[in-house]
């Protein structure tokens, strides 16, 4: 993982070195680097909650920058913690498309921006080495009991046609330190994957359970086809790093969202 700010009034962002290392442009942007005022300092990509539309509208200016693409390219949803999924040709107005529900942005067209939203929940970028094509994935927990991230591969292998080459990064969310949940969704969760529940549900007997969700996605990309070294960490847990990070299990209504993207068509030869 790494950290690039490349200059001042730049977006920052962690990066995966496989996606890197395969040719797409892509980040994970922090909250630092926007302009967005207090409580939503400074790189918040949400209007709804209050913020700024001038700032918001200059922090998607800054994202577009460090990707590399037009902002009218970069496309998220409103997001419902749910498997559907939109498919992007870049000819579509970006305003509209956020207006549009769904949890996956896909785009096989080299240029277009798939993005995600979140202040806890894990994004994962998604990308096919032979064709270019890619996936911007939004997993709650009910959206990882409900298998999104499966649902996504099976779609971007569908976009991207036989011999898809899947590569993947899970982004920074609530990690387990920080996930404390009641003993159903614990129990729901436990059954979403082939991991088991003795892998990701911790917790001494008579306290509240903590889940892993990354442990979680990283088994069910596994049984939709990718091997281990197909899958990374990009780490850093959102609710106990508020430097770097938005959290709503932090902080409530008063949290901005953070997003992350990836570009469609290879840049280098990985």
């Amino acid at each position: 993982m790494t950290v690039k700010i490349d200059a001042p009034g730049t977006a920052e962002a962690l990066e995966s070195p496989l996606l890197a290392a395969a040719g797409f442009s892509h980040a994970f942007f922090t909250r630092r680097g926007g302009v967005s005022a207090p409580p939503w300092d400074t790189l918040s990509f949400a209007i709804a909650l209050g913020d700024d539309p001038a700032a918001v509208r200059e922090n998607l200016e800054r994202a577009a920058r460090r990707l590399g693409i037009p902002a009218a390219r970069l496309y998220f949803l409103s997001q419902v913690h749910g498997v559907e999924a939109r498919v992007l040709t870049g000819e579509e107005d970006r305003d509209d498309v956020v207006r549009e529900v769904g949890d996956v942005t896909l785009s096989h067209v080299p240029g277009v921006g798939c993005g995600v939203r979140s202040a806890d929940c894990a994004p994962i970028l998604l990308a096919d080495r032979r064709t270019g094509a890619v996936a911007a994935v939004h997993s709650g927990w009910r959206g990882t009991v409900r298998r999104v991230v499966v649902e996504a591969a099976r779609a971007l292998r569908s976009l991207a046609g036989p011999g898809a080459e899947l590569v993947a990064a899970i982004g920074p969310h609530i990690e387990a330190c920080c996930f404390e949940v009641g003993d159903d969704v614990a129990a729901d969760l436990a059954a979403c994957s082939s991991a088991g529940a003795a892998a990701v549900v911790r917790g001494a007997p008579g306290a509240r359970p903590h889940v892993d969700v990354r442990r979680i996605l990283k088994a069910q990309l596994t049984e939709v086809g990718l091997d281990a070294t197909s899958v990374e960490d990009v780490p850093g847990c959102t609710a106990c790093d508020p430097a770097r990070f938005f959290s709503y299990r932090r902080d409530g209504q008063r949290s901005g969202r953070l997003l992350s993207v990836i570009v469609a068509g290879r840049t280098v030869i990985g």
